[in-house]
């Protein structure tokens, strides 16, 4: 590597003029610090909603396992349908309608996933509970599991593609906002989800 003529050392934040604007570290950081300042509200939000389900919880040790696999496992999911859709919008291929074959394809692989990772996930909730002295069944585990899973497998389809349609509409880097944003929505509405439909089967 060849260092400047007079001696000085690259500043390694400095930006090269071939970089778009859009990836300079510039524009990120102002793009992405208002939009993590909204985002850890939600969290908040999200964090007062789980509290209110604090003593269903404790009941069924079940739950309690369940409630971070749910809601990770959905935040995955999201961000592996925004990165392909993204992907899409890059390659000139992307059309958020259910004509387009990407985005059928991506639709029924998140769909499947859901079924099947939250069955497993429900089994294995359903056995620590029961190891650690809870008397939920499996059969309403289950249904809980698979029941908000697939009501999330809707959200996660749903939010990503508006998160990468308003992006892209709105002038910001997909790759920077999309995955932050249904990663959150996921976390808050997940929660809601979920011990609506805890409320239902209980």
């Amino acid at each position: 590597m060849t260092s400047p003529s007079d001696g000085s050392s690259p500043d390694p934040l400095q930006e090269s003029p071939s970089v778009a604007p859009e990836w300079s570290v510039q524009h990120i950081v102002r793009t992405m610090i208002p939009l993590l300042a909204v985002l850890s509200v939600l969290q908040l939000v999200s964090g007062s909603v789980l509290e209110g389900y604090e003593a269903t919880l404790l009941r069924y040790p079940a739950l309690l396992v369940l409630v971070p696999v749910q809601i990770g496992t959905a935040g995955n999911l999201a961000s592996i349908m925004c990165s392909r859709l993204t992907t899409q919008l890059y390659l000139g291929t992307y059309e958020p309608t259910l004509s387009n074959s990407g985005i059928r394809a991506n639709v029924v692989a998140v769909f499947a996933l859901a079924a099947t990772v939250f069955s497993l996930v429900g089994v294995a909730a359903w056995a620590l509970g029961v190891a650690l002295g809870g008397g939920l069944g499996l059969g309403r585990v289950l249904v809980i599991s698979l029941g908000s899973g697939m009501l999330l497998a809707v959200l996660v389809v749903t939010t990503s593609i508006v998160a990468v349609e308003a992006s892209y509409r709105i002038g910001l880097n997909p790759d920077d906002t999309t995955i932050p944003i249904v990663t959150n929505v996921c976390d808050v509405v997940g929660v809601v989800i979920l011990f609506g439909v805890v409320t239902l089967v209980l």
